[in-house]
């Protein structure tokens, strides 16, 4: 493991990472911090909590509606497409588990 310190909204953070991840985290820790500045910028948001919370949001959304190269789809379509297959085996198996 290698130690590496992260500096977000002016605030220092150590960080520990196995040497081959540094530059995602580096950049991971970049783009946080960017988000973080434009929010905390803008005056609709105070608190560094609430700040973080808002990046958060807005990172996570970004996530579920980034699309996979390979089918097109967005991250949230797959879990909604998992979460669908789901229901329908619990269905199917409840409606096997009706006829014993």
């Amino acid at each position: 493991m290698e130690r590496l310190d992260v500096t977000i909204l002016g605030k220092e953070y150590p960080l520990a990472c196995e040497p081959s991840e540094k530059d995602a985290l580096l950049t991971a820790a970049n783009m946080v911090d960017r988000i973080m500045q434009r929010i905390k910028a803008s005056g609709k948001v105070a608190g560094n909590e609430r700040i973080a919370v808002m990046a958060a949001l807005q990172l996570a959304g970004e996530l579920m509606n980034a699309k996979s190269p390979a089918s097109g789809l967005a991250v949230g379509d797959y879990k909604r497409k998992i979460e669908d297959m789901h229901r329908m085996v619990d269905a199917a198996l409840g409606t096997q588990e009706k006829l014993f």
